[in-house]
Order: structure tokens, then sequence, then C-alpha cells
């Protein structure tokens, strides 16, 4: 039930912006933890346990804040926004790359105005169904999706997410026609394949243990 299908890895960086000034130590206040997606979806779960963590390492409050939409570009673009003193930090998903080649126009450059503190995870995708489905391997969504070309849909956490991105190669990889469904996050999205509305979805493995019985998981990413 677990064949592996080459998507690829879904790499979340953590950056902020530029350093605190030195004039007095670091953290001196709470820290903002600005999360670009919905809560329920990979990015946030991460963000969370990573918070708090981060928040004893730095004896100070790490605060989550999730400002979701448009594929994590309002959340992105809230962290630029920011002032330029270290209190500010985004859990940047892969997005932060792929949207400067699917938009024309952009509030933020990623490259001037964030500065990158490290790669905080790599996360392979998972191909999931709901368990209602008689569907319980890669090759058997293919076969329906081949069977129906163009109807079978698939939910994302938005245009240009890696969620997105994973489905896209896997339409490339399996020679099928599927219908993407965009949501606001992996959350909703996740809500709304349980509720039998998109058939399956492209998304990580934290995500789907939370909900394990009611979804099943037909394929990972990577080798």
């Amino acid at each position: 039930m677990k064949n592996k299908i080459f998507l690829g890895a879904c790499a979340l960086v953590a950056v902020a912006l530029v350093a605190p000034a030195a004039a007095q130590s670091y953290p001196a206040k709470p820290v903002r933890f600005i999360l670009p997606f919905p809560p329920g979806g990979p990015t946030d779960i991460l963000g969370r346990i990573i918070g708090q963590r981060l928040a004893v390492q730095l004896n100070q409050p790490v605060v989550p804040e999730n400002r979701p939409g448009a594929g994590g570009n309002v959340g992105t673009e809230f962290g630029a926004k920011q002032p330029a003193d270290g209190y500010a930090i985004v859990l940047a998903s892969p997005s932060l790359s792929i949207s400067p080649g699917l938009y024309k126009k952009l509030g933020y450059d990623p490259v001037k105005d964030f500065a990158p503190i490290t790669l905080l995870a790599v996360a392979p995708m998972i191909v999931g169904v709901n368990q209602a489905t008689p569907i319980t391997s890669v090759q058997e969504l293919i076969k329906l999706a081949k069977a129906r070309p163009g109807t079978l849909k698939y939910a994302t956490a938005g245009s240009g997410s890696p969620m997105h991105m994973g489905g896209e190669i896997f339409k490339d990889v399996a020679g099928v026609d599927l219908l993407h469904v965009p949501y606001s996050g992996g959350g909703p999205a996740l809500i709304s394949l349980i509720a039998g509305q998109p058939r399956w979805i492209a998304t990580t493995l934290s995500s789907v243990e939370a909900l394990s019985t009611t979804m099943t998981s037909c394929g990972i990413a990577g080798g």
C-alpha cells in the first residue's frame, strides 16, 4: 500500500528579518512566529512544535500567528513588512521559491526582504485518500484517473503551494489528467477530503497521522 512515487521532498526553511540592534541582548521581549498557512496543515504543525522548543531556548514567549492566503504569500508579505528588529520570524515553505515563478507581482522580495536562519525540516509527501474510497494503492488511483480524465479532483493548500507542485508532478509522471482544487491551506484541504469532496491529496506524513482513522496513505514521495 505504500508504493514509492517520486514527487520530491518538501523543504521548510525558517527565515527572519535582519538581526536586532546590538544595543540590547536578544530577545528582550516575545517573538512573533508567523505561519503563512491556516491551522492543521504541515507548516502549522511544524511551526507550533518548533515554536514551543524555541521559546525554551530563547527564554521568551514565541507566539504562533497564522496568516494564511494565496499559497503562503499573504503571511510571507506580512512578515516582510514587519520592523527589521528580529522579533518577527516567518516559517517559510517551498512557496518562498515557487511563487516568484508563478506570480508577476509579489508584495515582497524573497532575497532582499529576508535573511535565512536555517533549513528547518525536509518532509516527504504522501498521497492520501479517504478510507471510504476503494483506492488502496497508487496504481489504483492512476487507473481510476485514466478512466475518468479531467474529472478526478485533488485538494491542495493553494495554487503554487508544495502540495500543488507535488500534484502536478504526479500528473506528469503518471500521465494522467486531474482537476486541481485549491484551498486556503493544508488543514482545510484535509477536512474537505475527509468529507469526500476531492478524491485524493498530496500532503505530508505529519498531517495524515493526526487523521489516520479517516485516511489511507497510498504512496510516499522520495527515494
